[in-house]
């Protein structure tokens, strides 16, 4: 009688160690099924442009921090753009259109493209920028979150993102961008 039971004990303390062990992982699961672990790009919209730097298009061997780069007083317009993106070329005379309003500056952060090809989409389509930007491995790009390209960032004076838009620009996010910083 005491082998039997000393057999049930031991059969319990099995099927116990096995029935916690499965409610520690079951636990563990349906925790991380509710925690997301997606950076949700919109919550950088209010706060401060995350620091970065980034190599000058025009000089290679050139790179420029954050702070220099919006060092003045105003809006900017931040736009990761490429000569291969389709989408990009669709919102470009959006660009060249707020390129005209001399109250805001465009950034342009050139994403993972070839310089030449580069070029000569600006020459061929016209370039809206004042200052470009190189991100040829996407680690700038995903400092601030983007997905792809194009996506644009309205910069406020105080290097606050105001807004955001995933991708090609459209008149009715022109008209946002007037409106928003008053131009």
């Amino acid at each position: 009688m005491f082998l039997k039971s000393r057999e049930n004990i031991i059969r319990f303390l099995f099927f116990l160690v096995i029935f916690l062990l499965l409610f520690f992982l079951g636990s563990i699961f349906f925790k991380s099924l509710n925690t997301t672990k997606i950076f949700v790009p919109d919550k950088l919209i209010g706060k401060s442009l995350p620091d970065f730097t980034a190599e000058s298009f025009d000089d290679k061997n050139k790179y420029f921090t954050k702070n220099e780069i919006f060092n003045e007083k105003k809006y900017y317009l931040l736009n990761i753009w490429a000569s291969w993106c389709g989408p990009c070329r669709e919102e470009h005379p959006i660009l060249i259109k707020l390129s005209n309003d001399h109250n805001l500056e465009l950034v342009g952060l050139n994403f993972k493209d070839k310089k030449e090809n580069a070029l000569k989409f600006l020459n061929k389509s016209g370039n809206p920028y004042n200052k470009i930007l190189i991100d040829n491995n996407g680690s700038v790009s995903i400092s601030l979150g983007a997905y792809g390209v194009p996506e644009t960032f309205l910069i406020n004076e105080k290097k606050i993102i105001e807004l955001k838009f995933v991708g090609p620009l459209k008149n009715s996010d022109y008209k946002k961008i007037l409106k928003k910083n008053k131009l």
